[in-house]
């Protein structure tokens, strides 16, 4: 089965680093294989402001490239 992993937190405005979302989805390789996996949000980004969700996007981009990197 594919597994979709929240790797952004969209109940917090905080902006998260591309560490921040390479830590989330190191962890779940642990159990899922690199091609099942789909790093996204944890939930719908409606609430959040423009800014804040293109940062989270851009973050989740980001973090996904730095693990895709070492595998």
């Amino acid at each position: 089965k594919d597994v979709l992993v929240g790797s952004i937190d969209v109940a917090s405005t905080r902006v998260e680093s591309a560490e921040d979302v390479a830590k989330v989805i190191r962890a779940a390789l642990k159990h899922v294989p690199k091609e099942r996996l789909y790093p996204c949000t944890n939930c719908g980004m409606v609430p959040l402001g423009r800014d804040v969700a293109a940062g989270k996007l851009a973050a989740l981009a980001a973090g996904a490239a730095l693990v895709r990197a070492e595998v």
